[in-house]
């Protein structure tokens, strides 16, 4: 990291020394000098500048109430002062306006390098820090999100708009439509986004440990609570709570969310006193929530709750102008991941997933991408690269159909272990069926 730093000192000969010094120290160092605050300042508005190093006596100000002023030019700066009548009361509000330390010039001269190390080392990890949080947030951002049909647009939209207020927001639509995409989204768009994202499905935690999971327990509050737990609520304080399959949630703990909806406050099992949090609440769910409420089956109190607004995720089989788009992503993303070369994408094999009915939806659709990268033959996705039910399915009468659906299948499995390596859960996967059931026709198959 090339460093650039900034001494502001009225003592031209004592500022000038101390820049040899620092400039001996570094190789890859850029120092600027500055004899009063203004003419600091003025450098500050065009450099980056990495650590500030201020005397606290200038002709035009106090380098202890400077502190904030230069942190507004930027934040990202550490400033160490220097002062020739080390007083205590100044060290400690230099510190509490920003300052990363306060020494006293002469006695503490051989603290300076080892200061500055230490301040570079921190702006460096700030840096890195800041890069990282601007990538997970791109990674998550509406931007991110592949598609130019009307109905995809029309959901963004409705996204980008309720991410800038606190409202809870229900996602509905079919599984695989990429409501914890669309949740992620609105999180990292929204003025929560440096607080965390938690995300909860709700059908994948059985009914006595969702209590704990999502308000947390005490020690001893049940059998196995060995000690104490937060839940996720209290994870995703003053940031954002990312509840899926929100309908399978039992009516009575529906109940108790209802309740930190409307208070803020919870009570973890097995206590007594209430847990106060600020946290802004994303549900989906692909069932009919409204008629649900009618039957019973859900609280029709949260309903309304939790739907002050509310986003239609369309399917796939709705926006079909959107599959070669999503083609290309997943065949770019499968590549990089599986260290192989892009393929070019045959037209007749985007023809053929663009007949598909797509029940699984996005999600469907990347799955059968990647392992037509497994399947494939030559440099090219073809025909020859879907999987066997595409062979029955949607090419009728190709080349594949001229085989028995029980070869195809034993072919496609063959082919799927070949690239796992004989992993035959990570194949499992990829094929989408259990490991009992891949052993089973292996066995079935003969397939050694």
């Amino acid at each position: 990291m090339h460093k650039k730093i900034l001494l502001i000192d009225d003592e031209d000969k004592l500022r000038e020394l101390l820049a040899r010094i620092i400039q001996l120290e570094w190789e890859d160092l850029e120092v600027f000098q500055a004899s009063t605050l203004k003419s600091g300042y003025q450098i500050l508005k065009t450099k980056e500048i990495d650590v500030v190093l201020c005397d606290v006596k200038l002709p035009d100000g106090n380098g202890v109430e400077a502190v904030s002023e230069i942190k507004k030019y930027q934040p990202q700066s550490e400033v160490i002062l220097m002062t020739a009548f080390g007083q205590i009361p100044d060290g400690v509000q230099a510190i509490k306006n920003g300052a990363f330390d306060y020494i006293t010039k002469g006695d503490d001269n051989n603290k300076v390098i080892p200061l500055l190390h230490k301040a570079f080392e921190k702006v460096e990890l700030v840096k890195k820090l800041i890069k990282l949080e601007e990538k997970v947030g791109k990674k998550y951002s509406f931007d991110q999100i592949i598609g130019d049909s009307k109905e995809i647009h029309n959901a963004i939209n409705l996204g980008k708009k309720v991410s800038q207020t606190d409202a809870s927001v229900l996602l509905l639509g079919e599984t695989g439509t990429g409501k914890e995409v669309f949740a992620q989204a609105i999180h990292y768009e929204s003025k929560r986004n440096s607080k965390s994202f938690v995300a909860l499905n709700c059908s994948a935690v059985s009914k006595d440990l969702l209590e704990s999971e999502m308000f947390g327990h005490v020690a001893g509050s049940f059998t196995g609570a060995a000690k104490d737990k937060k839940g996720l609520f209290e994870e995703a304080n003053d940031g954002t709570l990312f509840l899926d399959e929100i309908g399978e949630m039992p009516l009575e703990l529906q109940a108790k969310l209802l309740r930190v909806l409307e208070t803020g406050e919870f009570l973890k099992v097995g206590e007594t006193t209430p847990t106060k949090v600020n946290v802004r609440l994303i549900a989906a769910t692909n069932r009919n929530l409204e008629q649900e409420a009618e039957e019973g089956h859900f609280r029709e109190d949260l309903y309304y709750r939790i739907s002050v607004f509310t986003i239609n995720l369309p399917a796939l089989k709705d926006r079909k102008s959107d599959i070669p788009l999503l083609i290309e992503h997943f065949v770019k993303v499968n590549a990089a991941k599986m260290n192989v070369q892009i393929p070019e994408v045959e037209q007749s094999y985007i023809d053929l997933l663009g007949k598909h009915n797509w029940k699984g939806n996005v999600r469907e659709l990347k799955n059968v991408i990647e392992r037509s990268l497994i399947l494939i033959e030559g440099n090219s996705l073809d025909e020859r690269s879907l999987p066997y039910e595409f062979s029955i399915d949607d090419k009728g009468t190709a080349s594949g159909a001229k085989m028995s659906l029980s070869e195809i299948e034993r072919k496609h499995i063959q082919k799927v272990l070949a690239y796992t390596k004989g992993n035959k859960a990570e194949a499992a996967r990829l094929l989408e069926i259990g490991v009992a059931t891949l052993y089973r026709k292996i066995e079935e198959y003969k397939i050694s």
